[in-house]
């Protein structure tokens, strides 16, 4: 998929027909095209055929490559101080004409009035009435544009003069609010995406030299100063200080940083003058990839705006039908009734129709759910698993790392057979060298020396029960008690609370490790939230013992769990939990690491990665990033959806109850085209007021 911006797109209904059309392609695997951010999400082998469809559609929209132009750079075609100028201008030759009109009447210069009117018609309507002909001509009829040009057009038929123009410039000025509404909205959103880093001071030969950060390699040394934002991930090889670390996971307390610590790129240094060392190009960078998310996030739609884009599409000839029956059918059935009459109330119902509050205020009420998560350090990954987190209603958890904080230490050696604690842990440390799991690490880390890796013959890997591998000569065997009896090895217990790492060497019981792990501060309260928010199911899935599994459940307040399972094991509950959940039981997410838990992220509804700051594999796997690993964000992610889902109802009960009573007013000559276009315009506005809160959503 390559992302690429769309120069001239001023029109979210002409988005939508754009995609339409676009994925017809036999060119194009897919591609989604997100108007609140003016860009195209596309696989295709040939671009240039697509750029002609699109000539064919909206000969004005031109494709542009991110990596020629930068989305910040694009020049946007709307100065809002020429465009009040123009309207100012045409306003006034409107208001002389309204007051002339009367005087001008029935005198020989009445044809004066035409002129005058029909000037302002064609300087504030030229350009719908360019693109209703363009579209007409190529087969393309029901839009807006259509909508407005027929109903103007037949206004002026039945001498409805000074209205037909009046609704053309109201347009105007409803569409010139829209846009500098929509352009807000869209300043708002690239305010969310500035932290991406400006520069760069790279030392060179002792100097410092501005850079951009795209130009800084690997192993190069960078300074940041206070206050500066930190440009790349690296190394701190020089200095302390603290750095604010809000624009990637929303914590306002600083953090300290010490020499060997690691920085990423988008946190400021608000203290001290550090050195670093960088360990990863711009371009694979921590804050890139967030970026990149953030930004493309709105090209996963979610079923809501998918359905209101065909909705458009139906929508509009449906309303043209009800017109075309209005303007015929009463006059012929009812008598007494005129064709001029009915005519003009047929009117009425296409100016109110517009379906453009719903098309333009939908996405950016999306885009704003998504962006209002992401400065609370949460990547949602799309508009779909933003709307998915409103309809959780389970949710499994892994433990370690999760709940708990995955940082282990060896607390206890408990020997047999005569085997003293030294030999214990040796031959643990020297079993669990290769492996990279925290328990490892923490075996490892108690051992303190460095490991000769000669003496390690036949390492082997046993899935889900531990390691085997031959050690100075002797068989050595470390892992859990599935592991013993896997065996044969005689011992004396099974069932101990706590962590456990059972030794044993040469077939004979050596002893055991007790590993200790603490539950995270904040796992209490997050269990407590999402009860409180209607998640029905919390359940915990676990390697461990049934023992610690019980107490961490008990301790946290989850109400089910599974132990001793295996990899596989998540999988298999996971999938058979889902395929026997009813239709009504919602939707099953997933909470864990990001790392070892793929399978179980993506088979679940929604996968939430508690993958720490900079984690590559969490930012990867996952439909839903914590960034700062704390599970209390999770209902602080699904409140974000339950508030996006509110607005998201409001603006689609307020667009079309307001739009049926003025088609129900229209069509009892009550409402005239002044209040129409008024109605049209206001329900667009509000809507995308209304849509814009989600980007002020604290």
């Amino acid at each position: 998929m390559k992302k690429y911006l769309l120069k001239n797109l001023d029109c979210a209904n002409c988005a939508a027909k754009l995609e339409s059309s676009i994925k017809k392609l036999d060119c194009v695997k897919s591609v989604s095209i997100d108007f609140g951010t003016l860009s195209m999400l596309i696989e295709t082998t040939d671009i240039n055929k697509v750029q002609k469809e699109i000539e064919k559609i909206e000969p004005e929209v031109k494709i542009i490559d991110t990596n020629e132009k930068k989305s910040e750079e694009q020049e946007e075609n709307f100065n809002p101080k020429t465009e009040l100028i123009f309207i100012g201008i045409t306003a006034f030759i409107y208001i002389l004409g309204l007051i002339f009109q009367k005087q001008l009447e029935g005198t020989t210069f009445h044809l004066a009035e035409y002129v005058l009117f029909l000037g302002v018609y064609l300087m504030s309507g030229w350009k719908v009435l360019f693109n209703a002909f363009k579209n007409i001509s190529k087969g393309r009829v029901f839009d807006e544009n259509f909508l407005m040009t027929i109903a103007t057009v037949g206004a002026i038929a039945i001498h409805a003069l000074a209205e037909a123009v009046g609704v053309m410039l109201f347009y105007k000025v409803g569409e010139f609010l829209q846009e500098l509404s929509v352009q807000n909205s869209r300043k708002s959103i690239r305010a969310l995406l500035e932290i991406r880093p400006d520069y760069a001071n790279l030392i060179v030969n002792g100097e410092t030299k501005k850079v951009n950060p795209e130009n800084v390699k690997v192993r190069d040394k960078v300074l940041i100063k206070p206050g500066e934002k930190i440009p790349l991930d690296g190394v701190v090889i020089s200095g302390n200080t603290q750095v604010d670390t809000s624009a990637l996971t929303g914590e306002s307390v600083p953090r300290i940083i010490r020499e060997k610590d690691t920085v990423l790129a988008g946190m400021i240094n608000k203290a001290g003058l550090i050195t670093i060392e960088v360990t990863k190009p711009f371009g694979e960078s921590s804050i890139t990839k967030i970026l990149e998310l953030v930004e493309n996030a709105t090209h996963k739609k979610a079923k809501t705006e998918n359905f209101f884009t065909t909705f458009a599409r139906y929508y509009t000839p449906a309303i043209v039908a009800i017109s075309l029956l209005t303007a015929i059918l009463p006059p012929l059935l009812i008598s007494g009734q005129t064709f001029t009459e009915w005519i003009y109330r047929a009117l009425v119902i296409l100016v109110i129709s517009c379906p453009c509050a719903l098309v333009v205020s939908i996405p950016l009420t999306y885009f704003g759910g998504i962006g209002a998560a992401s400065k609370k350090g949460i990547l949602i990954k799309g508009s779909n698993y933003l709307e998915t987190l409103n309809s959780v209603k389970t949710i499994f958890f892994d433990k370690t790392g999760t709940i708990t904080k995955g940082v282990f230490k060896v607390t206890e050696i408990v020997t047999k057979n005569d085997f003293t604690k030294e030999e214990v842990l040796a031959f643990a440390a020297e079993a669990e060298v290769h492996s990279t799991h925290p328990i490892a690490l923490s075996i490892i880390e108690s051992y303190g020396k460095k490991v000769d890796l000669s003496i390690i013959k036949d390492y082997q890997e046993i899935g889900g029960k531990g390691i085997k591998a031959v050690i100075k000569n002797r068989t050595v065997i470390v892992g859990n008690d599935r592991l013993l009896h896997h065996f044969n090895i005689e011992h004396d217990i099974c069932s101990i609370p706590g962590t456990i790492v059972h030794v044993a060497i040469d077939s004979k019981y050596a002893g055991y490790l007790i590993i200790s792990d603490e539950i995270k501060e904040d796992s209490i309260k997050a269990i407590a939230d999402l009860k409180k928010l209607g998640v029905k199911e919390l359940i915990m899935l676990t390697g461990d013992n049934k023992d610690i599994a019980e107490a961490i459940s008990k301790k946290v307040g989850i109400d089910k769990y599974y132990a001793e399972l295996m990899p596989e094991d998540k999988v298999s509950i996971l999938e058979s939990f889902i395929s026997n959940k009813t239709r009504n039981s919602g939707k099953v997410a997933f909470v864990g690491d990001g790392i070892n838990d793929a399978p179980v992220l993506t088979r679940a509804d929604i996968g939430i990665s508690m993958g720490g700051l900079g984690s590559d594999a969490a930012i990867e796997t996952a439909d839903v990033v914590i960034m700062n690993d704390s599970l209390t964000k999770i209902s602080e992610a699904i409140n974000i959806s339950k508030k996006n889902k509110i607005i998201l109802l409001e603006n689609i009960a307020f667009a079309l109850g307001v739009k049926g009573i003025f088609v129900v007013l229209g069509f009892l000559g009550i409402a005239t085209m002044w209040e129409a276009v008024f109605g049209d315009m206001g329900v667009a506005l509000i809507a995308i007021f209304n849509a814009s809160r989600m980007l002020k959503i604290k």
